[in-house]
C-alpha cells in the first residue's frame, strides 16, 4: 500500500490508538470483528500489516506488536529517498524552464513587441531581476533622485548584481552627486566595486534607465514609478546607450578616497544651485534636478546668500547678474 498524507492520517488517528492497545493487551485476536474485513478498524489494522508493524503470533490465533524502531527505518528512508529525488526532479525541470524562459526575454516579442509597458512595482522589479539574471556581458544602470531610488538599496539588489559581476559581466552605474552622502549607497557602492563594477556621480539630473547587454532596455512609464517601458527595439536602445556614455564620460568615479573630489563636487552642485536660480526654478524643481531633498536644496541657497551677503533671493539674482555669473563658468573655461 502506497503511504502517503491521507494513510498518514489514518496511521495519527486510527492506527496508533489500535497499536498501543495491542501493545497493552499483549496481541489482538485474528477473529476480532473490529479488523475483519468490513470492520471500523479495518483499514487501519491493514496500515499496521503493511508497514510491519503487526506480526501474527506462532499458533497464528493473535496479531503481536512488533518494536517501531525496528520498522521506522524500512518505512521513513524511502519516504526521505523520494522526497530527494522529487527535489532532484523539481530542480532539473526549474532549469529546463530557465532556458526556456531565458529564450523567451532574448526574443522581442516577448513583451509585446519592441514597445511594451508593465505595471505594478512588484511587477516590475520580478521583471529586472530575471533581466538582471540573463545578463551575460553588460549592464548599464542610471539611478536619479537620491531619496527615492538610491536610498532604497537592499541586500536583495546588491546580492543580485554582485552575482551578476562574478559571472563576468560589465557593470556600470551613474548617480547623482548627492547619493554619495548616503550611508546605505556607500556600501552597496564598496561591495559591487570590490567585485568589478564601476560607479560614477554626475552633478545634473537624469531619467532612470537601466540596459542590459544593449540589447534591451527599461525606463519609467509616464505615470510614474508605478509603470516602466520595456524596449526592445535596437535603434532606441542604442540610442539611449549613447545618451548614458555621454553622461558617463562627464562623471566623476564614485571612489572611497574623496577628500579633493569632495571639493570638486560641491563646486559642481553649486554651480547647479546657481544654474537653477538663475532659471527661475521652484525650490521642488530645484531640489529634485540636484537629486537632495528640499531642505537641503534651501541649505545650499542659504549658503549663497550668505557667500554673495545678501538677504533675498532677488538680491542674490541680481548679485550674480551683475557679476556675470552663469553658474557655467566651468564648461566655459573648458571650451
Amino acid at each position: 500500500m502506497p503511504l502517503g498524507p491521507q494513510e498518514r492520517v489514518v496511521f495519527e488517528e486510527q492506527s496508533t490508538p489500535l497499536y498501543e492497545e495491542i501493545v497493552t493487551t499483549g496481541g489482538v485476536s485474528t477473529t476480532d470483528k473490529r479488523i475483519a474485513k468490513r470492520g471500523e478498524l479495518h483499514h487501519a489494522f491493514e496500515l499496521l500489516v503493511d508497514v510491519g508493524l503487526v506480526t501474527r503470533s506462532e499458533d497464528g490465533q493473535s496479531w503481536r506488536a512488533v518494536d517501531p524502531a525496528a520498522v521506522q527505518a524500512q518505512v521513513v528512508a524511502p519516504l526521505g529517498q523520494q522526497g530527494a529525488e522529487l527535489i532532484a526532479e523539481s530542480a532539473h525541470w526549474a532549469t529546463a524552464f530557465s532556458t526556456l524562459s531565458h529564450a523567451w526575454r532574448r526574443s522581442p516579442n516577448a513583451v509585446g513587441g519592441p514597445f511594451a509597458e508593465i505595471r505594478g512595482v512588484a511587477t516590475i522589479g520580478t521583471f529586472l531581476a530575471s533581466l538582471v539574471s540573463d545578463a551575460e556581458e553588460e549592464l548599464l544602470t542610471a539611478q536619479p533622485q537620491y531619496r527615492r531610488g538610491v536610498k532604497q538599496l537592499d541586500a536583495g539588489v546588491g546580492t543580485r548584481d554582485i552575482a551578476a559581476l562574478k559571472r563576468g559581466v560589465k557593470m556600470r552605474t551613474l548617480y547623482q552627486h548627492a547619493a554619495r552622502r548616503g550611508a546605505d549607497t556607500r556600501k552597496y557602492v564598496a561591495a559591487v566595486t570590490a567585485a568589478g563594477a564601476e560607479v560614477r556621480t554626475l552633478d545634473e539630473f537624469f531619467n532612470r534607465l537601466i540596459v542590459v547587454d544593449r540589447r534591451i532596455a527599461l525606463i519609467p512609464g509616464h505615470e510614474g514609478t508605478d509603470t516602466a517601458m520595456v524596449i526592445n527595439d535596437r535603434s532606441m536602445v542604442s540610442y539611449l546607450v549613447d545618451m548614458f556614455e555621454r553622461h558617463w564620460e562627464r562623471a566623476r568615479p564614485f571612489t572611497s578616497s574623496e577628500t579633493s573630489l569632495m571639493r570638486d563636487i560641491a563646486t559642481e552642485q553649486r554651480a547647479m544651485t546657481i544654474r537653477m536660480l538663475l532659471e527661475g526654478r521652484a525650490d521642488p524643481a530645484g531640489a529634485k534636478r540636484l537629486g537632495v531633498s528640499p531642505r537641503t536644496y534651501a541649505a545650499y541657497v542659504a549658503d549663497l546668500k550668505n557667500e554673495f551677503e545678501v538677504e533675498t533671493r532677488f538680491q542674490l539674482g541680481y548679485e550674480m547678474g551683475k557679476r556675470g555669473i552663469s553658474g557655467r563658468e566651468d564648461d566655459e573655461l573648458a571650451t
